[in-house]
């Protein structure tokens, strides 16, 4: 193949360079007043050192990594920024930045040293040098068949070994690796070891972790859905982490065979796992087949031009790598017949979402062919070699729409190849974007996280208190209590928690210890989780509405007195015109086991914890009371810590007196704080409740 060069020298040709329009965070500088110098054209070999570059940004900047070539393919240098035409929906415009990107096997003398990668910040470092390519290899297990990806893998491991350089930053992801799991590394080795152990599973629906198990009982169609799903989900937010990787081109390797929601009726399953039974093996009606693969595959292609603006913004090519290599059909004869044209307008589909992906972004379709290295040695080259620049739009959209891009090189025999345009910004994003108040969590958001702070009962105890409608007009209240699990090491362990809780009059609700019960204690005292939770005590009691007093004793196991707190709580009234909803409480399995008996267990004890592993499954239950008969909607999604929506999420409907119930399995999302936003409305009122918490790994 080619030689590569690759080394830490670039020229250097503008008088502003304009960097970094937004962070992953969203937020961006506010482009300055005063009108940015006119570019002229230098020469950087008649000056003997490098202008220091002048950073500025602005929602409305643009970059574009453009690829110059001969009539033989092999890259053009020398060129100028005069050289250079750009044009924005027609629309000529003014160059700001110019910058050649080149990279040799044998740094330049002096040249800095490549470092190696121990933290994120080494990682931030390293990908932003000019001299530094960067390649993240995609593996989209849910789409490549076992064979297919034993090949690929073959494929890449010898093409890596003999490819790529010292300087270069590899990772590798799969469909359910949290992003922050994502690294980027010098280990080739590893990386090799690691592509060498890659199979496919695509029509494999055997439950391999958690959440695979959350569906396991789904049918075909559903569990394809899920896993586009997951797929598109976990590609998209690898375009985003790519954008905090620097300025230069990067690449994703997409080891996939495509994508399609539909499912032909002779695969069809109601339990994927099963497999499609034999009354089920026979074609449906042709034309309503058509219609379903139309509509199924219609929502697909919005994800994936999502995809695509992500790519686009954050300067990542896609070089879709389908394993299949020449292919003529879709399904294999290890699976029960299709229709041979279903099999046919299948294998097309999946194949253009792979050319729609890597087209939209500058990259290559290494698909319907044998020769797997030759596409991959063209990512190579086309990383090694070329032109970076970028421009403000003088269109300054915000309609979030398509707008196209044309670079032109006024030189003879040369073809030009970049990306072919970008999706707008909307307003919102343009607001948020340059506007640093905005990117503040909203103070709801702020009020909920405060809830994770650590507990301040001197690290003996967590407590949580609930409130929901009572008897005669009054409010119940629940306490629950639990031991910390670091209090094994601090001597005496905490036994028993003394309650008391005074009402505004003086009278005493409840006093009494916990889990011993007595004093006026209704409803359970001292009930208990699984054997394999921690203990877990609480106590219920009826209050009134208005201002309660509670005072907490924590005792140890001799009776001594280990801490003690104060509290006054609002108590709320559930008997109002306004709608109004419980405390929201988490029920929480650790296992499967535990999971199906808590499913089904509405008087399980809630966990005062908030903080969860990402291999728990968490059940989050609450109650919304209505005045009259009215019925209330109630729907919940997940934010991040900044207030921004992640997923929706299902609510189970309350009925024969059970609360709302929303099934929480954080399998699939990464460490961190969250949120859940629980919304409530009828025909006269809406009610909206925050609940935060925290995972780790």
């Amino acid at each position: 193949m080619d030689e590569l060069r690759i080394s830490n020298g670039t020229r250097w040709v503008l008088l502003a360079v304009v960097l970094a329009p937004i962070t992953l965070t969203g937020r961006a500088q506010q482009q300055p007043d005063q009108e940015p110098p006119v570019l002229t054209s230098t020469n950087t070999s008649d000056q003997d050192s490098e202008p220091t570059p002048i950073f500025r940004s602005g929602i409305n900047f643009i970059r574009v990594d453009v690829i110059v070539t001969d009539s033989d393919g092999n890259p053009v240098e020398g060129l100028e920024v005069d050289d250079f035409e750009v044009r924005e929906d027609g629309q000529l415009q003014r160059i700001e930045s110019f910058q050649f990107i080149e990279t040799t096997a044998v740094p330049l003398p002096g040249a800095e040293p490549a470092r190696p990668v121990i933290n994120r910040y080494d990682e931030e470092r390293e990908a932003g040098r000019t001299d530094t390519r960067v390649f993240v290899i995609f593996f989209d297990d849910y789409h490549v068949r076992y064979g297919n990806g034993v090949r690929a893998a073959d494929t890449l491991v010898e093409f890596l070994q003999t490819n790529l350089v010292p300087t270069d930053l590899i990772g590798i992801m799969y469909p359910l690796t949290p992003l922050v799991d994502v690294r980027l590394t010098r280990d080739h080795d590893a990386i090799i070891r690691a592509v060498g152990r890659f199979f496919g599973r695509k029509y494999d629906y055997e439950p391999r972790n958690q959440y695979e198990e959350r569906y396991v009982q789904y049918p075909t169609s559903t569990v394809e859905r899920l896993r586009n799903d997951v797929s598109l989900s976990a590609l998209k937010g690898l375009m985003i982490h790519m954008g905090g990787l620097g300025e230069g081109r990067k690449n994703v390797v997409l080891v996939s065979e495509g994508f399609t929601n539909y499912v032909p009726p002779e695969l069809r399953s109601e339990v994927a796992t099963f497999g499609p039974s034999i009354a089920q093996t026979t074609s449906g009606d042709p034309l309503i087949e058509t219609t379903a693969q139309f509509f199924s595959d219609t929502t697909l292609m919005l994800d994936i031009r999502d995809i695509y603006s992500m790519a686009n913004r954050f300067n990542t090519a896609v070089y879709a790598f389908d394993p299949r290599g020449l292919a003529v059909s879709e399904y294999d004869v290890s699976q029960l017949a299709v229709a041979p044209r279903t099999d046919r307008s299948i294998l097309r589909a999946t194949q253009d979402t792979l050319h729609v992906l890597a087209e939209q972004t500058d990259g290559r379709a290494i698909i319907n062919q044998n020769d797997m290295a030759s596409g991959l040695a063209q990512m190579m080259r086309d990383s090694s070699s070329y032109y970076l620049i970028g421009y403000n739009s003088t269109r300054s959209p915000t309609d979030g729409k398509f707008h196209e891009i044309d670079v032109r090189v006024q030189r003879r025999g040369t073809q030009v190849r970049h990306r072919q345009g970008f999706w707008a910004m909307t307003e919102r994003d343009a607001e948020r974007a340059m506007t640093t108040t905005i990117n503040e969590p909203p103070k709801a958001v702020d009020r909920a996280l405060s809830a994770l702070v650590v507990p301040r009962r001197g690290g003996y105890v967590r407590t949580w208190i609930g409130t929901a409608r009572g008897e005669n007009g009054r409010t119940r209240v629940t306490f629950v209590w639990e031991p910390l699990s670091q209090t094994r090491t601090r001597g005496e362990s905490p036994t028993r928690v003394l309650l008391t809780a005074i009402g505004d009059s003086g009278g005493a609700y409840y006093r009494g210890r916990v889990p011993d019960g007595g004093g006026n204690a209704r409803g359970t005292v001292g009930k208990r989780v699984a054997s394999e939770s921690p203990t877990v005590t609480s106590v219920e009691f009826d209050v009134d509405p208005g201002t309660m007093q509670m005072s907490i004793a924590v005792e140890g196991e001799t009776g001594e007195i280990l801490d003690r707190d104060r509290d006054e709580i609002e108590i709320p009234d559930f008997t109002g015109t306004e709608i109004v909803l419980s405390t929201p409480a988490f029920v929480r399995a650790r296992n499967n086991m535990e999971w199906q008996r808590l499913v089904q267990d509405w008087d399980a004890v809630p966990t005062a914890n908030r903080e969860f592993r990402r291999t728990d499954h968490l059940l989050l239950r609450f109650e919304a009371y209505t005045p009259g008969t009215e019925i209330a909607e109630v729907k919940a999604r997940l934010l991040n810590r900044g207030g921004d929506a992640i997923v929706p999420l299902d609510v189970t409907p309350a009925e024969d007196g059970r609360p709302y119930q929303v099934d929480i399995a954080p399998v699939y999302l990464p460490p961190g704080d969250y949120v859940v936003e629980l919304a409530a409305t009828t025909l006269t009122s809406e009610i909206t409740e925050l609940i935060a918490f925290r995972l780790v790994s």
